[in-house]
């Protein structure tokens, strides 16, 4: 009798742990969420590529322009190359210290570590609406991902065009 109490009990536990989600797995649905203002991310996987996009959005500035903000990471050992940026297909002003993506040496946009920037001429956009970039790869071809266009506040208050 003291057995199938605790062979019930045993059972109730390890079911408990599958009904939850805690059994499934790295992939479960409930750890992949993030807030939209996070920024946007994709990953872009072929034979030749595997580059990874990550916390793009873009910051709205008082004169009506767009900066963009977010990294570019490559982690195939051989490096593929930015070639342009366009938000809501309005090509943005680019200057980066290299347009190569090397693996492991990321493109930053804006920030402490930043070594490039990327600015988009008369946008006009307001806070809270989302935009198309688009980023021109040499080898991962063109890549679009919805990004939020935030104000120039809080963590982006010192972003400037």
């Amino acid at each position: 009798m003291q057995l199938r109490k605790v062979a019930f009990g045993l059972l109730v536990v390890l079911s408990l742990s599958t009904l939850t989600a805690c059994g499934a797995g790295q992939n479960a649905a409930s750890r992949n969420i993030f807030k939209v203002t996070d920024g946007a991310e994709t990953d872009v996987v072929s034979e030749n590529s595997n580059i990874k996009l990550r916390g793009f959005v873009v910051v709205a500035q008082p004169d009506g322009t767009g900066v963009i903000v977010g990294s570019i990471v490559n982690a195939l050992a051989e490096p593929d190359q930015l070639l342009g940026i366009s938000v809501n297909n309005v090509l943005a002003n680019l200057t980066a210290d290299s347009r190569a993506v090397d693996k492991d040496l990321p493109i930053i946009f804006e920030g402490d570590s930043a070594n490039a920037k990327a600015v988009v001429p008369g946008l006009g956009l307001k806070a809270g609406v989302t935009v198309e970039i688009s980023f021109f790869f040499e080898k991962a071809g063109v890549v679009t991902v919805n990004a939020i266009v935030r104000d120039k506040r809080d963590i982006y208050a010192n972003i400037t065009a």
